[in-house]
């Protein structure tokens, strides 16, 4: 199909355009992913599908496209973090200290089913110049609860669109349906949302992908929480929203940084207290319980301590 016909539908103006179907939406990215448009074509679709607002249709037939290039290498027992690939620039990432946390947990939890964790990252993307998980995970030693996936080898074609997503510095279609691809082929995943409209679209988007999806308010969209916060999951065709208190669980953090630096974060990450150990903890509690691991975080919690 003519890469024209799916400029025209999204990018003819408020009277003209029209929503692409899962099919046309899925040959679309396709052609993208295959580079067979144009640089200025791709940029042009992008925006133009932005502002037209995607549907979930069309995100489900990215996603189609876009899992239909991935290398796929299974993890069993396995939970998909589904970090933002923005990355961050007012809060550190905490994921390291999991892979010890989790070795204590299991040491002590033999009756617990293991849980591990998976990762994925590239460079970041826009539209923020933060860190982003790839530049962390390089500087760690490989451990035995947590896997990194680096989208240059598992989906090399959507990876060699950065530099073009950079030259317009705007969010697109991507942006929303890069966060919770299934390279590891895991049972669960755990994404974030900052505005609430996104829960049920992420959890209808990756249903197929997942046995069950948890969306969490976490830091700058993100999955990790540093404060009070809440997530949602899917209970019979119900979405159900959960609030937590970190200091109904003895955590208390409160530090603030301002375009936090790559340095920064590997200090607080060699040179922890236990402040960020407690938070750190407190996350891996609810990853145990996104899991199925625990019936409870105050089990989870319990478990840990």
């Amino acid at each position: 199909m003519d890469f024209k016909i799916f400029l025209k539908a999204v990018g003819t103006g408020p009277k003209g355009n029209r929503d692409l179907t899962l099919n046309e939406s899925f040959e679309a990215i396709s052609q993208i992913l295959n580079k067979e448009p144009t640089q200025a074509q791709i940029g042009a679709f992008l925006i133009a599908w932005r502002v037209k607002l995607e549907t979930i249709e069309e995100f489900k037939g990215a996603i189609k496209a876009l899992n239909s290039f991935i290398k796929y290498k299974e993890v069993p027992d396995s939970l998909m973090l589904g970090y933002s690939f923005d990355g961050r620039d007012t809060n550190p990432y905490l994921f390291p200290l999991y892979e010890d946390i989790l070795d204590g947990f299991f040491k002590k939890n033999s009756d617990v089913r293991r849980l591990n964790l998976v990762i994925s990252g590239d460079l970041v993307q826009p539209t923020k110049n933060g860190i982003c998980t790839k530049d962390i995970f390089t500087k760690f030693d490989k451990g035995q609860y947590l896997h990194y996936f680096d989208r240059v080898e598992y989906l090399q074609e959507l990876s060699e669109l950065t530099p073009l997503r950079r030259e317009f510095g705007l969010r697109t279609a991507f942006n929303t349906v890069e966060k919770l691809l299934n390279p590891s082929l895991s049972e669960y995943g755990i994404c974030g949302a900052f505005h609430k409209p996104y829960v049920s679209k992420y959890i209808d988007m990756y249903r197929d992908d997942f046995k069950d999806i948890t969306v969490v308010r976490g830091a700058e969209g993100d999955i990790e929480v540093f404060k009070d916060s809440k997530f949602w999951q899917k209970k019979d065709d119900q979405i159900v929203e959960f609030e937590f208190c970190l200091k109904d669980y003895g955590v208390n953090y409160s530090k603030v940084f301002e375009n936090i630096t790559l340095e920064d974060n590997l200090n607080i990450l060699k040179n922890y207290d236990d402040e960020i150990l407690n938070l750190a903890k407190f996350n891996v509690a609810l990853y145990l319980l996104f899991a199925k691991r625990v019936s409870s975080l105050d089990e989870a919690w319990q478990r840990l301590n």
